[in-house]
């Protein structure tokens, strides 16, 4: 479920003229979903893929502890490509999946 949500993710930040640059980042235990650029921007995209929203939103599971997580690693990806100077943001892509109509996205610039 959640590598289907990532190809939705994909597919929707392409169609939107990201250039999409990693795909599960790893560093030490953790990982970023996608890292794109958005024109000059570069994007750490967190993807949360939900079957039904009928326990909450996707994006509502991006905790503070989560975040804290992914900003390491991106301090990290930015210092080994050498880019801190690069503008850069944190975005959440939220995905339900539907019955066989597909998906529902909700993208969120920004996040935190």
């Amino acid at each position: 479920m959640g590598r289907s949500g990532e190809e939705a993710a994909v597919h929707f930040l392409k169609k939107k003229n990201y250039k999409i640059l990693e795909r599960s980042y790893r560093w030490h235990r953790g990982e970023i979903d996608i890292i794109a650029s958005d024109r000059s921007t570069l994007v750490f995209v967190e993807v949360k893929t939900r079957k039904t929203d009928e326990f909450g939103f996707p994006e509502e599971s991006v905790t503070a502890s989560k975040q804290r997580q992914i900003r390491k690693i991106a301090e990290a990806y930015l210092q080994k490509k050498h880019l801190q100077e690069v503008e850069c943001r944190f975005d959440v892509v939220s995905v339900v999946l539907q019955d066989q109509e597909g998906f529902e996205i909700q993208h969120i610039q920004n996040a935190f």
